[in-house]
């Protein structure tokens, strides 16, 4: 079980750590990196734990992990290191570009260090996670073990869009912190000034909600306009992602993969367990508590999910690693470990739950966007019935919680939901508890006067005191031509236990902002909309043809 497998770390002695020193390397074209090097105070040889990122070594992503020197202190060499033309290392920084070939120098270089065994595992969050498999995807023979984690598998659908929708709230917030971060290495501190502010208040109220000033002013400073220029897969993409640098090339690696439900690289995390353990017969390893991309805490959103949802992600990187780099024995541990959002527990598997299908239809008197009592959800198709919601770009359907929020997690929508553009379909309350551990699936008849329009759609759960929590959620931009009966919204994977007496809800909308930006009814392109041109878009939702596909976790 989760609470058990880095238990024995909590006995150990802690060796003495030497004050941290900046070192140097060359990568083989020339490019000096700057690393600072954690280490024990005692007899070697160690092995290595590298960490490869973007924002300044002395960060060492401690907004989610234990700081190095506990690391160092469990008998391990740790090296944080500045990727290039980031904090003081040299070289132009483009995002991902030299990842591949650097990274794998990087290892072969911490490999040799003095006091090194020669065996270098990796470990780190987000940027920090695709550098590892982009390290592996170099070839590097030292490279023995990694904890990826919350990870890009492919970078556009994992990262960057989902169901064809920019990213507006996350890729913003990002491109703004990365621009001044730039910025302030090339000490223009007119523009930090102006992106910092930027980063507390987004500009989402400008003429082009996606391109505010700001970042077009200092686009020098950020990959923002490359991102939001390439709305579709292909080879800008590849470039970057750790999918395509790996497509062909051995994954023989032990690899301890950890994600969170309301993490918005969910996807990624999943995708690279599932194509990396079919394609080895290295261990790997799956976490997936219910933490956001950060901090990875028990309180998520407005829900406490009690003492088991505390991170144990540190204790349980050091058993991963004391395992493989070190070659010590290890108690049994599970395939996957998935946090249940419902029993506040941790539910282990031999491998990623095969969830029997179970179908759901939605029922409606055509009022469903009127009351959240007129649309029902149920077993049976129950005839044809249409419900007209009316998508208004002055008063969009806000994120609450998510993914994809800039306050993610689970929250109470059940105002959101009372809004006269919201359709809700709900069940009766459970006659017993249910659970549902995988992918949830929407396919939804819907017709629009628009050429282009927004799909987003969200499963709750509707407490006995009529709070509205949110378990997953999808979105969909439709395209003219599009099919759209039905329409197939890919919702993201869940572990929920729902108690008796609880219902299940189903909210379909026509926005989410700012988690993606408002959909003009044009067509355009979410870089050429201006907010002037976005245009009041009727949806159609068609009980027939409608159905949500749930996970139900078989008994055992």
């Amino acid at each position: 079980m989760i609470a058990l497998a880095g238990g024995r770390d909590r006995n150990t002695t802690p060796l003495p750590v030497r004050p941290p020193r900046t070192v140097s390397m060359t990568t083989r074209d020339g490019v000096r990196l700057d690393a600072d090097i954690h280490e024990p105070d005692a007899p070697g040889p160690f092995p290595v734990l590298l960490m490869r990122q973007p924002y300044g070594r002395s960060i060492a992503s401690t907004v989610v992990y234990a700081h190095p020197q506990w690391y160092a202190a469990h008998g391990y060499i740790v090296v944080v290191q500045d990727v290039r033309g980031c904090g003081t290392s040299a070289g132009e920084f483009r995002l991902f570009d030299h990842e591949v070939e650097d990274g794998a120098d990087s290892v072969a270089w911490a490999a040799g260090l003095p006091g090194s065994t020669g065996v270098v595992g990796m470990y780190g969050f987000s940027y920090q996670g695709n550098t590892q498999l982009l390290a592996l995807a170099g070839g590097a023979p030292a490279l023995k073990a990694l904890c990826p984690a919350m990870v890009g598998w492919d970078m556009h659908d994992d990262w960057a869009y989902e169901g064809g929708a920019f990213r507006l709230a996350d890729n913003l917030g990002w491109g703004i912190q990365m621009a001044a971060e730039a910025a302030r290495r090339r000490q223009d501190f007119i523009a930090h000034q102006a992106l910092y502010a930027a980063a507390r208040v987004l500009p989402l109220d400008e003429e082009l909600p996606t391109h505010p000033r700001v970042l077009r002013g200092y686009a020098r400073y950020s990959h923002y306009d490359d991102w939001l220029g390439h709305p579709q897969p292909g080879p800008f993409w590849d470039r970057i992602s750790p999918r395509a640098a790996l497509t062909g090339k051995p994954v023989d690696v032990p690899m301890l993969h950890i994600g969170g439900w309301f993490d918005q690289m969910l996807t990624g995390t999943l995708g690279a367990f599932k194509e990396i353990a079919a394609r080895t017969d290295a261990p790997q390893r799956l976490i997936v508590g219910p933490w956001t991309h950060m901090p990875w805490i028990r309180k998520v959103g407005s829900v406490d999910f009690g003492p088991e949802a505390a991170s144990p992600v540190d204790r349980e990187q050091i058993a991963w690693f004391d395992r493989f780099l070190k070659g010590q024995p290890a108690p049994d541990a599970p395939a996957v470990d998935l946090f249940d959002l419902g029993t506040g527990h941790w539910r282990s598997f031999d491998a990623l739950p095969d969830p029997e299908p179970s179908h759901l239809h939605i029922a409606t008197t055509g009022l469903a966007a009127v009351s959240t009592e007129e649309g029902r959800l149920v077993e049976r198709p129950s005839g044809t019935g249409v419900d007209r919601i009316v998508h208004d770009p002055w008063r969009p359907v806000p994120t609450v919680g998510g993914h994809a929020a800039i306050q993610a997690g689970m929250r109470d929508r059940s105002e959101v939901d009372q809004r006269g553009d919201v359709a809700c379909y709900t069940t009766e309350p459970l006659s017993s508890p249910v659970t549902l551990a995988g992918p949830v699936a929407l396919e939804l008849a819907v017709l629009s006067d628009a050429a282009s329009f927004d799909v987003s759609a969200v499963l709750s759960r509707v407490e006995p005191d009529g709070r509205v929590l949110n378990l997953t959620q999808g979105h969909a931009r439709v395209e003219e031509g599009a099919a759209t009966l039905p329409l197939r919204v890919a919702m993201r994977a869940v572990c929920a236990t729902v108690p008796a007496g609880c219902r299940l809800r189903l909210s379909l909308a026509g926005a989410c902002f700012p988690a993606f930006p408002v959909n003009p009814g044009t067509g355009a392109e979410a870089a050429e909309t201006r907010l002037v041109d976005c245009r009041t878009i009727t949806l159609a939702f068609h009980t027939a043809g409608t159905r949500l596909t749930l996970p139900l976790l078989k008994a055992v």
